[in-house]
């Protein structure tokens, strides 16, 4: 069986999981942290790889075009980048969801 690239790490499969499994708006602040945090670490995109993943919408994340270029960027992180992002992302989603609050 292929493991997606994000189920290589328990916590970085854990924290996309959870990001699936809530709302569009937490969905969207979750894409701008991941974003933000991978440009500081000096992590780009190659030159128009968002337009060449050409939305195909085979993954559930492909839906949301923020989301999917968030993920790209996780995706193309280091192995220690990509763990740090998504310790963020859990704490963050829990806090969230222990306030209750919608985003």
């Amino acid at each position: 069986m292929k493991k997606r690239w994000y189920d290589r790490d328990a916590t970085v499969s854990l924290a996309v999981s959870l990001i699936q499994n809530t709302s569009p708006n937490i969905q969207r602040t979750c894409a701008d942290m991941i974003i933000s945090k991978a440009q500081d670490m000096g992590v780009s995109l190659e030159h128009g790889i968002v337009d060449a993943i050409g939305y195909v919408m085979l993954r559930w994340y492909d839906a949301n075009e923020k989301l999917s270029t968030a993920f790209e960027y996780l995706r193309q992180s280091d192995d220690d980048l990509k763990k740090d992002i998504a310790l963020e992302i859990i704490a963050f989603l829990e806090k969230a969801e222990t306030k209750d609050e919608v985003l």
